[in-house]
């Protein structure tokens, strides 16, 4: 591989050529694409990758600083800090914005202005978005709303309470995300989850199963419409994706996928489950339909203005001081929670801004079996939606290899925390009741594999 020294803040691109081969029911037959070269990296490009890949590695090793911070309690809190999933990438991020300083020529500005040019060139709506839906949605008045309308669903299932709403929780709360966007489905469900479940001492195996079930169903759930999962959010307007295409080119298949992945998870543990006892929720506090009203105004306000982050975050503002004016109606803000979880991805926006190098040319080579698989085992190391966006910059895609790169990239989202950008967010709520405080990513990794298989199912097979 030859380095070539160049700008900082400059990525080299081209259009990926792909070869498809084999039409996907309900699309035409596919054309062919010539070939692309294999693009060269600059310095900062394969610097980036290599931050990047630490990154990844640091992800697996939480569990090894958790055990430092007990060994070293003089030092714990810095060893806590680094067991932190949502600092990794913010932290490798803080390493190649360094890099970019000192390799910063005076004719380039210097380090000050380096670092700005390239900071400007990224977008980070996602992650001050993320902020914006985690605050709100955790809202005590958006929980009571959003567990009555689960617990309705639970009384109708021909189950014990405890197992029917917890088959609820894991179906209506996904297939919601496609209205209410998933980050804020990923808080409401594992807020629900938490409360109900969780503080009951659950044991590790339905505590892993039920977070890998929910990351899974949460990425798949979210692909009814063509505006709540950041994979499809992606690339709709370019392709002209609408809602009645995502509804009936994909969603119906995902909705098959999270009853199946809730039915097989709920049965599996029934025993288990039915010995919980379900807090009353009247003990989760009360607030008037007024109060309620207006707390999912302001959550469909961010929605709204998802692309906007000036307006959302003007909103969200808005929303802390009503929040602070009636306290009698909430619980603690999740503000540490949603800023851990925006550093987390905008870590990941700012390294991932220098991955397009590898994974573009890789993703040119694949065929429509290929990229749907290879897309899946991508998502695991790299964020869905940087994947969607890569392949939206690629001209001329028959149809069959969009639906296979964005559904593939919807099926891989609940294999690693890093895979859908919602999924910090759960486990910022959940991880506390893991052992030593943590999620172990190989644990979650396998919890996940079944939900995935069953994903790849209903994308593949129907």
């Amino acid at each position: 591989m030859r380095i070539i020294p160049h700008r900082p803040w400059t990525n080299h691109g081209g259009a990926a050529l792909l070869s498809i081969h084999g039409p996907i029911r309900g699309f035409p037959p596919s054309r062919s694409l010539a070939s692309l070269p294999a693009m060269t990296p600059t310095t900062i490009q394969a610097i980036g990758a290599i931050l990047f890949a630490i990154a990844i590695l640091h992800t697996f090793l939480v569990g090894f600083f958790s055990r430092l911070a007990e060994k070293h309690p003089a030092h714990a809190g810095l060893w806590e800090l680094f067991a932190e999933v949502e600092f990794v990438f913010g932290f490798w991020a803080g390493i190649l914005l360094l890099f970019i300083a000192l390799t910063a020529t005076r004719e380039e500005g210097g380090a000050v202005e380096a670092i700005t040019k390239y900071l400007e060139g990224r977008d980070y709506t996602e992650p001050l978005f993320v902020l914006a839906i985690m605050i709100v949605a955790a809202s005590r008045p958006v929980i009571i709303f959003a567990s009555a309308i689960v617990r309705q669903v639970s009384r109708l299932l021909p189950a014990s309470r405890p197992t029917a709403f917890y088959f609820a929780v894991l179906t209506v709360v996904p297939l919601l995300s496609s209205f209410i966007t998933e980050p804020a489905a990923m808080a409401l469900a594992a807020l629900i989850l938490k409360d109900a479940y969780y503080r009951g001492n659950m044991s590790p195996r339905l505590m892993y199963a039920t977070l890998g079930v929910l990351f899974v169903n949460i990425s798949i759930g979210g692909t009814l419409t063509n505006f709540a999962a950041p994979p499809v959010l992606m690339v709709a307007a370019k392709w002209h994706w609408d809602t009645h295409f995502m509804l009936t080119h994909i969603g119906w298949r995902s909705a098959l996928a999270v009853l199946a992945n809730a039915a097989a998870i709920t049965l599996l543990f029934r025993k288990e489950l039915a010995r919980f006892t379900l807090p009353d929720h009247r003990d989760q506090g009360s607030a008037p339909w007024l109060v309620i009203g207006l707390h999912l105004a302001f959550l469909f306000l961010i929605v709204l203005f998802a692309h906007h982050p000036h307006v959302f975050i003007g909103v969200l503002l808005v929303f802390m001081a009503f929040a602070h004016a009636y306290p009698r109606f909430q619980e603690r803000l999740i503000l540490r929670e949603g800023l851990m979880v925006s550093c987390f991805l905008g870590g990941l926006v700012t390294l991932g801004g220098q991955q397009s190098w590898w994974l573009q040319p890789l993703l040119s080579q694949m065929d429509v079996s290929t990229v749907y698989y290879g897309a899946t085992a991508l998502t695991a190391v790299t964020d869905n939606a940087a994947l969607t966006y890569l392949g939206s910059l690629v001209e001329g895609l028959s149809d069959e290899f969009k639906y296979a790169l964005v559904t593939g990239a919807v099926t891989g989202g609940g294999l690693t925390v890093i895979a859908n950008a919602p999924n910090p967010a759960g486990l910022a709520i959940l991880q506390g009741y893991f052992r030593g405080g943590a999620v172990n990513p190989l644990g979650l990794l396998a919890a996940a594999t079944l939900p995935t298989l069953v994903a790849i199912a209903a994308f593949r097979l129907f």
